[in-house]
């Protein structure tokens, strides 16, 4: 049986939405972006994991920043210790100081990169290895850095796609120790190995569903909310005892992210997947030192 464990993730609202640079594939200045549109689908997002009993921290957008509501980018948060974001394009560089500035503030301990790396969006995190892509954004050295700053394993993907320029787009976390959903396609013969001998029992998505960044989806063991269209999927986690959500997150694609990418996971202490769900905290009880944004009636 999945359980739930609650999350507190830090969001951060479209305000400033818009497409004015091109960065990955997915973006395109000559087509329209709604920013209006965009905001009602952050709120959904932002909506459905508070009535699932989660908790939504926010950081304030800047403007000049659009792409800062892809949050998951602006670091890795493990154990209580903030390993800051070194951003590979100079449009989203002046974000990492605000994300640092917030993180500082909120009581993680800051670990400073010194390698390019860009968060979540390549740094995966399961009990038994930190999963770290390569190939378009965050440099392999990045991986050591990892390694050394967090004290765990590190396992180097190869991305080969550059539809799939971050880890996210193409590998999602399902449970906290071991099960996962990955696009084959998008990674070298090597890393496709290595996946292979590590999850024997992951979900294979099909290309239909990678193509409308269906992996950048967001599980906290039992829900998983993803894209609409990444219906093969939701078949799949179905058949597996999860319980898939769609949320549509189309106006934020044009940006190229999902769900995953506007969502940071901040993880304050080690937590064992060895304790079993008996061990697990609730979905509806908040540990009382977060602070806990009510959803609207």
């Amino acid at each position: 049986m999945r359980h739930a464990r609650q999350r507190r993730y830090l969001m951060c609202p479209p305000t400033y939405f818009t497409v004015s640079y091109e960065i990955n594939p997915w973006m395109h200045k000559d087509e329209p972006t709604d920013t209006a549109r965009a905001v009602a689908q952050w709120e959904n997002l932002r909506d459905t994991y508070l009535r699932l009993g989660h908790t939504v921290e926010l950081i304030d957008p800047l403007p000049g920043l659009p792409d800062m509501v892809y949050t998951a980018n602006g670091a890795t948060v493990v154990d209580g210790i903030a390993y800051t974001a070194k951003f590979r394009f100079p449009e989203r560089q002046p974000e990492s100081p605000a994300f640092e500035a917030w993180l500082a503030a909120d009581g993680f301990a800051i670990a400073q990169a010194e390698q390019v790396n860009e968060g979540e969006g390549d740094i995966l995190f399961t009990e038994r290895a930190i999963l770290a892509g390569t190939g378009f954004r965050t440099d392999h050295a990045a991986h050591l850095e990892l390694q050394e700053t967090f004290g765990r394993p590190v396992v180097s993907l190869h991305l080969v796609d550059p539809r799939f320029y971050h880890l996210d787009t193409a590998l999602a976390i399902l449970t906290d120790d071991h099960l996962i959903t990955y696009y084959p396609g998008a990674f070298s013969p090597g890393s496709r190995r290595i996946l292979e001998r590590l999850y024997p029992d992951a979900i294979i998505a099909e290309e239909a569903d990678a193509l409308h960044l269906g992996i950048n989806c967001v599980s906290d063991g039992l829900h998983v909310i993803h894209s609409p269209w990444a219906v093969g999927l939701a078949e799949q986690l179905r058949a597996r005892g999860f319980e898939p959500i769609a949320v549509d997150t189309s106006e934020l694609l044009k940006g190229g992210g999902g769900a995953k990418c506007c969502t940071l996971e901040l993880r304050e202490a080690a937590w064992s997947a060895a304790a079993g769900p008996e061990d697990e905290e609730d979905v509806a009880s908040p540990r009382s030192r977060w602070k806990t944004t009510t959803a609207p009636a």
